[in-house]
């Protein structure tokens, strides 16, 4: 009896950019009923490969086949036909528009008109086989996090897709939404469905994949036949070409408060407003900050970093009250700030990073003298930090918006904390960026705590908040619903406050 064709196979892909070869004759597959792997280092060629797979980039060699038949694929058109969805880390919905509504753009109606009932129905079915049930009437901007990628994938399955790609999917999720998110996938298993489950979160890809594909500088480094059954440290080497050994946090010595919130409230403007904020940082301590996406962790950034001004409430920095709530201000009194979005208000990308580097000092005198630029003195600051924090790339000159995700992440560490702050807020630290990478940050959070440095890390990765935080506050709607020390913080207790459940009658 012949083995089926595998539900999707690229077969030697290829693809370069410029003198840079992204992807160098890569194999992958996936059977039917299979969710597969895909692993690599930030740069590995990941991202590269399912764009080619979706249609974004004609690859420069070799070919991709639908149950064993070649196919071509020039366009996320030419792939939603095939059979192919993808949902990225970034969502792609109408936030005006209803869940129905946000389904049926794009697609042929009935009779020249919107088919309403047929839509409501093929929800409905999807919500039944899956557990993905959604209420078709509510707008987007009304949906969690997790409803919203619920929604994405729900998107994927109403246009027929047979394969499903997933871009870091759990993110954004709380635990709870994790395991419904995974009990989703291995139901479309079930039913005949192949799954790409791409993330850097080891013990996950163990929890759900059959397989894996391990890439390395473009190239597949290996494959592993039993996630479930191999440790995440195999895994890891697989990945980086070397053991990767996890920091020791040690215990803490906390001194003096160097930030403390008192009643910290704001008026809703983006995102959810701060009810009531109170929270205390002390000097050589780690504070995690934990909630779902869009508890007020966003305000609350806004807030400390001098963005934005509380409505009611105080805020001091190392014994000093902030009066006018500037980015200005709070930098003179002594802190930090390495912002969630990397792309857009942490580097200037179409600037040289040397000058993004010191964008926010640029009027000191280290960097300018009677309002004339000391460029010799920028290119060594940036010089000296690309050194000290092992920031790829080919120099001081070159434009920041060309590093990689966990190189921008690097230079704004090394930006922030060679002026030695007294408090450091850092928002996401480590989205998105492969375990060598997340190791270096990690080290540095760990080297600063010893040095005396208070640091706030809003996170929604709660394996990363237990592993480097000395104690753990919990956001939600706008609230610090509770504050944990380390050593009693579990993930099941951290999932309840997350979702409000913990303290409910």
């Amino acid at each position: 009896m012949s083995t089926p064709a595998p539900l999707i196979e690229m077969r030697g892909i290829t693809k370069s950019f410029g003198a840079v070869k992204a992807n160098e004759a890569v194999d992958l597959s996936v059977a039917p009923g299979e969710i597969l792997g895909l692993l690599g280092e930030n740069g590995a060629g990941k991202t590269t490969l399912m764009n080619v797979l979706f249609g974004a980039y004609a690859p420069d060699a070799g070919e991709i086949l639908i149950q064993g038949a070649p196919v071509r694929i020039t366009s996320s058109a030419d792939a939603l036909a095939a059979g192919i969805g993808m949902v990225h880390q970034h969502f792609h919905l109408a936030p005006r528009l209803t869940v129905l509504e946000n389904l049926l753009i794009g697609l042929p109606g009935k009779g020249g008109r919107i088919d309403r009932a047929g839509g409501l129905a093929r929800l409905a079915e999807i919500g039944r086989q899956h557990g993905l049930a959604l209420d078709p009437d509510l707008p987007v901007s009304a949906l969690s996090v997790g409803e919203q990628q619920r929604l994405e994938i729900v998107k994927a399955l109403f246009r027929g897709a047979r394969l499903l790609i997933l871009d870091e999917p759990t993110a954004v999720l709380a635990p709870s939404e994790v395991e419904g998110l995974f009990s989703a996938l291995r139901s479309m298993a079930a039913q005949g469905l192949g799954i790409i489950f791409i993330s850097h979160k080891l013990n996950e890809v163990r929890a759900l994949t059959h397989r894996c594909t391990v890439l390395r500088h473009g190239r597949v480094a290996g494959r592993v036949d039993d996630p479930a059954n191999t440790t995440s440290a195999a895994m890891a080497q697989l990945m980086c070409g070397h053991e990767i050994v996890p920091p020791a946090r040690g215990p803490s010595t906390p001194g003096a408060d160097v930030l403390t919130l008192d009643g910290i409230s704001t008026s809703k403007h983006v995102g959810t407003a701060l009810r009531e904020v109170s929270l205390t940082v002390r000097a050589g301590e780690i504070l995690g900050i934990a909630g779902v996406s869009g508890n007020g962790q966003r305000a609350l950034a806004e807030v400390i970093s001098g963005m934005r001004a509380p409505d009611t409430g105080r805020m001091t920095i190392a014994g000093q009250t902030v009066s006018r709530f500037s980015p200005r201000e709070v930098q003179a009194l002594g802190l930090g700030r390495i912002p969630e979005d990397r792309m857009t208000t942490g580097l200037v990308t179409n600037l040289p990073l040397a000058d993004s580097m010191v964008l926010p000092r640029i009027g000191s005198e280290a960097f300018s003298s009677k309002g004339l630029l000391k460029p010799d003195a920028i290119r060594a600051f940036a010089e000296e930090q690309i050194r000290a924090y092992d920031i790829r790339c080919p120099g001081p000159m070159t434009r920041a918006g060309a590093l990689s995700g966990g190189n921008l992440q690097k230079a704004l560490l090394a930006r922030e904390l060679a002026f030695d702050p007294k408090v450091l807020i850092v928002s996401q630290p480590t989205r998105g960026l492969d375990i060598g990478a997340a190791r270096f940050i990690h080290e540095k959070f760990l080297d600063m705590r010893a040095k005396g440095c208070g640091i706030i890390v809003i996170g929604e990765d709660l394996e990363e908040l237990l592993v480097l935080c000395d104690r753990i506050a919990v956001m939600y709607e706008g609230r610090i619903v509770g504050t944990l020390d380390s050593t009693d913080a579990t993930i099941a207790r951290l999932g309840l406050l997350m979702t409000g459940a913990e303290g409910r009658g």
